[in-house]
């Protein structure tokens, strides 16, 4: 089977909003829908019938970045690409590496993500500009690549968009994404447009080093490529980074790069609006409740994002009144059950036995935090698509968010 994607069905609510199905080689996923992310080829202390059976995952995405140090990604293309290699039968996706351009390079020492509040954005001080270019940086972008340090030994090494392409044909993925520079939401604009510009002109080479590398190395089977839309928290260069690259044969679209917080699902507009309407949607990297509904409501097919594994090793989870941390005082003799939901595997443990497992250190304590948290966000997911199918989105996500946050909508 080759890459398709259809639209089952519009929402009356929200004009951008939709539900539908998109065809890979290695089965079907259902829109709108999460992508649980594992970086290293696993979902972390998870194995793949609990991301399967457990959490109701539909599909997988690997960074390209941490596979190709490691192991290397001529050995995974032994293994029949990533997906066989960890034991995944399902869809699988790659990012590109260029987050990691990012992570390394712009954001190394200034302590910022890709999402800035507004506080944020006028708080920085520019006059800081000069110290920290001084700051040593692991990658360096130039307009052939991005030559990087690795963080397992400290060799150099470099990604071009074609290399970042053969780099992926042999991970095997069904779905992966052009190589792009994702900026810090604190860079001013002619920076956010330099990128930009030098993004689009990468799209055109991975767009055409794909073409030439065929089917995939690793599977044999045909890859679909994404390109990333850029342009930072900037109506105008959003809406000409979505036109630019929606004029190129791709097969759907990644948004990618900084945002503000508060413009999140405006911005998502922005791009959603200019993108071929027949082209699934990807948002990287993006994992709050709120934002994940805000998103599909103004045209998201899918999400990826670390944060639900991240913060459930830490003790961290989402319930339907807000985030918890399971190490608090209060839930070492709490004897209701982790989730709510009885159909829930963490329904059959109390949060009293939850926050045992972290006090004394024991590995299971991230494997049930970690299930639950991806179960929550993938049912807050596949929730938004029935309740798109049925013309119930906005009660629903404004019920939500309501709870959750504990603020009116």
């Amino acid at each position: 089977m080759s890459f398709s994607f259809e639209i089952e069905k519009n929402s009356n609510e929200a004009p951008l909003a939709r539900t539908g199905i998109i065809h890979t080689p290695h089965g079907d996923i259902k829109t709108p829908a999460f992508i649980v992310v594992g970086t290293k080829a696993t979902v972390k202390a998870l194995n793949p019938e609990q991301v399967k059976d457990f959490v109701g995952a539909q599909a997988v995405l690997a960074n390209t970045y941490h596979l190709y140090l490691e192991p290397g990604d001529e050995i995974i293309a032994k293994h029949g690409g990533f997906g066989k290699m960890m034991n995944w039968d399902g869809p699988t996706f790659t990012d590109s590496g260029g987050f990691q351009v990012f992570s390394l390079g712009q954001a190394l020492g200034r302590g910022v993500s890709k999402v800035a509040t507004s506080e944020e954005l006028s708080a920085y001080d520019l006059r800081n500009e000069e110290e920290e270019s001084n700051h040593e940086k692991l990658a360096i972008i130039d307009e052939d690549g991005v030559t990087f340090k690795s963080i397992i030994d400290g060799g150099t090494h470099k990604f071009t968009p074609e290399v970042s392409m053969q780099i992926q044909h042999n991970l095997g993925a069904d779905i992966f994404f052009a190589f792009d520079e994702c900026t810090s939401p604190l860079s001013p604009k002619d920076y956010q447009v330099e990128a930009m510009e030098r993004t689009h002109r990468w799209a055109k080479r991975s767009l055409d080093e794909h073409k030439r590398l065929g089917v995939s190395k690793a599977t044999g089977m045909e890859q679909a490529l994404f390109g990333v839309v850029q342009g930072g928290a900037y109506e105008d260069l959003r809406k000409e980074s979505a036109k630019v690259l929606g004029a190129m044969n791709f097969d759907g679209y990644g948004i990618g790069g900084s945002f503000t917080k508060e413009d999140m699902g405006t911005a998502v507009r922005w791009v959603c609006e200019e993108l071929p309407e027949n082209k699934p949607r990807h948002l990287l990297g993006i994992g709050e409740p709120i934002d994940i509904l805000m998103a599909i409501e103004n045209g998201i097919d899918t999400f990826d994002c670390v944060a639900p594994t991240r913060i459930a090793r830490n003790g961290a989870l989402y319930t339907y009144d807000g985030r918890i941390n399971i190490n608090n005082a209060k839930y070492k003799d709490d004897m209701s059950p982790i989730s709510e939901n009885e159909s829930w595997y963490t329904h059959k443990y109390t949060k009293s036995y939850l926050s045992h497992l972290f006090r004394s250190n024991e590995i299971l304590a991230s494997t049930l935090a970690s299930i639950h948290n991806l179960k929550f966000i993938t049912q807050l997911v596949d929730d938004a698509r029935e309740n798109l199918e049925r013309g119930t989105f906005i009660k629903f996500k404004d019920e939500f968010i309501k709870r959750y946050y504990g603020v009116k909508v």
